[in-house]
């Protein structure tokens, strides 16, 4: 396990189970206890943890939000996922992320990168979540959109959001869905999402879906767009050869992580 990928671990683990102890960390990812050190040394620099003589205790509010956006099933997936896109991600860009539990991983990735932490990057979201676990790095700029709150998905939703989006320029976006097809593109099962995640992406350079396995082949309610607008799939290795045809077939471009 290379390093950002430790730390991104390390602080899902965190979130979990509020603390953590040298010792556990170094059982788990089978490091010595120097490195582990050093791990939770440098996110508690970056306000991420608050250190404590044999480990380390949660200090973000985002550990304090609902469980599902701290430890989900197919976490594995997500984290694999997370780690690609963040990746993508020059130092100094402008990085748009829509709500859900991928994105959210992605927020993570990102904020354990170290050679994010010159440059610096901005990050416009509509997920209160992300902003809360991203305001604790200074060398990053947030951006949060007005509107609407949804409690389901700490997503912000209408006409303020529109309205801060039809002025800015994105690098690249981050979309997280409900479901993606060769048919019906991707989708989600609100349209006022759904009209935000299309927005969000037309301000985009770049506009990648990302979404797990569990998401290709499946089609909900409201329609975001289709490979015109998203040319990119980032999905995970437990997609099947017959759903990445599909996709492929349709026009987009399909990256399994993992």
């Amino acid at each position: 396990m290379n390093r950002a990928a430790r730390l991104t671990a390390i602080l899902d683990l965190l979130a979990e189970q509020g603390e953590v102890s040298v010792d556990q960390l170094v059982d788990r990812f089978e490091a010595s206890a120097a490195t582990i050190r050093r791990d939770l040394d440098s996110l508690a620099e970056r306000r991420l943890l608050t250190r404590t003589h044999g480990g380390a205790v949660t200090q973000s509010v985002a550990y304090e939000l609902p469980i599902r956006y701290r430890s989900h099933l197919g976490t594995g997936a997500k984290e694999q996922i997370a780690s690609a896109a963040a990746a993508m991600v020059v130092p100094g860009q402008v990085v748009g992320l829509s709500g859900g539990t991928t994105t959210n991983a992605i927020a993570t990735a990102l904020a354990a990168r170290d050679d994010l932490a010159a440059e610096g990057i901005t990050v416009v979201t509509n997920a209160v979540n992300i902003a809360a676990q991203l305001a604790m790095r200074p060398e990053f700029k947030v951006i949060v959109t007005g509107g609407m709150i949804h409690s389901r998905s700490f997503e912000l939703v209408g006409p303020f959001v529109e309205q801060l989006l039809a002025g800015i320029r994105l690098d690249v976006a981050f979309i997280g869905v409900n479901g993606v097809s060769g048919a019906h593109g991707a989708s989600t099962q609100d349209e006022a999402e759904a009209a935000v995640n299309r927005m969000m992406a037309e301000r985009a350079v770049r506009a990648v879906i990302v979404a797990d396995a569990s998401k290709i082949g499946r089609e909900a309610f409201a329609r975001v767009g289709g490979p015109e607008l998203f040319p990119l799939i980032i999905t995970d290795a437990a997609v099947t050869a017959s759903e990445r045809d599909s996709l492929t077939e349709a026009g987009f471009q399909v990256l399994a992580a993992g």
